[in-house]
């Protein structure tokens, strides 16, 4: 059975979902080692916000893909799939099992399907899009988007730019839409024989959760986490988009009050967590939606060991 036929376990879910904790157990269990599969634990510095664990909650389990980039070396879904390729075959080379645990989609689509070759940046339109968008508003950006491209502004907020930029620079260069594009790239056969085990929670549960875990990173230091990263960094790292980060920045910055500021992440997380749940209900291959608790059960460590032991 070589490498890429080798099954390998992904633990994924929506963000406060109890992904790590879940993967560190079925590590001792198994004989695994974690591999990240999170888009801002990547960066050295984003600790607070971005949940990454701390040696303490790893029980000497090795967590590969941790800090891997400076905040100002940007790293995107294609490196990220190298870069977990090799993580995987080191892992495997030690006899260990690779348990890919993080709810990054786009990252996990590229480890586990590869991702669609689209073609690269235009400068000049690129600068008229971002032209238009500044003239018009990212609002009738994404309608006109929804025009051309109704797969792709279906999956995307009308408020990210970014994204809504780059599939209208798509379609521009292409004539074809992002959506589709990616797709029928979709249904290619995959990288690597994988069972996502995606957890699930109760909504209000899922609710409670973040909103606990929101209070957590203010008290234990998010505000100064984000000083410090604006003080050396500037606001150029793209890290600092992410959800917890960009209202950290607002509060800094432009001086939203802090009470307002914790529930604007509380409620920004909220709305990346169904997104999150929508995309991975999304995507194809093997997949079990389950609550932490199924997985933990004999049920459960038997459905994940039988996987396990199936050659392709």
């Amino acid at each position: 059975m070589s490498a890429r036929e080798a099954p390998l376990l992904v633990i994924t879910g929506p963000t406060a979902s109890g992904k790590t904790a879940l993967a560190v157990e079925l590590a001792q269990y198994f004989g695994g080692e974690l591999i990240g599969a999170d888009s801002v634990q990547v960066y050295r510095g984003f600790d607070i916000g971005a949940s990454k664990p701390r040696p303490g909650e790893l029980a000497g389990i090795a967590h590969h893909l941790l800090d891997v980039r400076a905040p100002d070396a940007p790293l995107d879904a294609a490196d990220y799939a190298a870069l977990a390729d090799r993580a995987i075959d080191d892992v495997r080379a030690r006899g260990k099992l690779p348990i890919v645990v993080g709810g990054s989609g786009l990252w996990l689509r590229a480890l586990l399907r590869g991702l669609v070759v689209l073609p690269k940046v235009d400068p000049a339109l690129r600068a008229q899009l971002d032209a238009e968008t500044e003239q018009l508003g990212c609002a009738a950006m994404h309608a006109r988007l929804a025009e051309v491209d109704p797969i792709a502004a279906a999956r995307l907020h009308p408020h990210d730019r970014v994204r809504v930029v780059r599939a209208l620079e798509v379609h521009a260069q292409t004539g074809q839409p992002l959506g589709a594009l990616r797709a029928t790239h979709a249904l290619g056969a995959p990288r690597h024989r994988a069972l996502r085990v995606a957890l699930e929670w109760p909504p209000e549960q899922l609710t409670a959760r973040i909103e606990e875990r929101t209070a957590a990173m203010f008290a234990a230091g998010l505000v100064d986490e984000v000083r410090a990263l604006l003080e050396r960094w500037g606001t150029t790292p793209r890290a600092l988009a992410a959800v917890g980060y960009r209202e950290v920045v607002a509060h800094l910055i432009d001086g939203v009050p802090r009470a307002e500021t914790e529930a604007r992440v509380a409620r920004a997380t909220r709305i990346y967590a169904r997104r999150q749940r929508t995309w991975l209900r999304s995507e194809p291959g093997d997949r079990w939606d389950a609550h932490p608790a199924a997985v933990r059960t004999r049920e459960g460590l038997t459905r994940i060991a039988g996987f396990l032991a199936t050659r392709a």
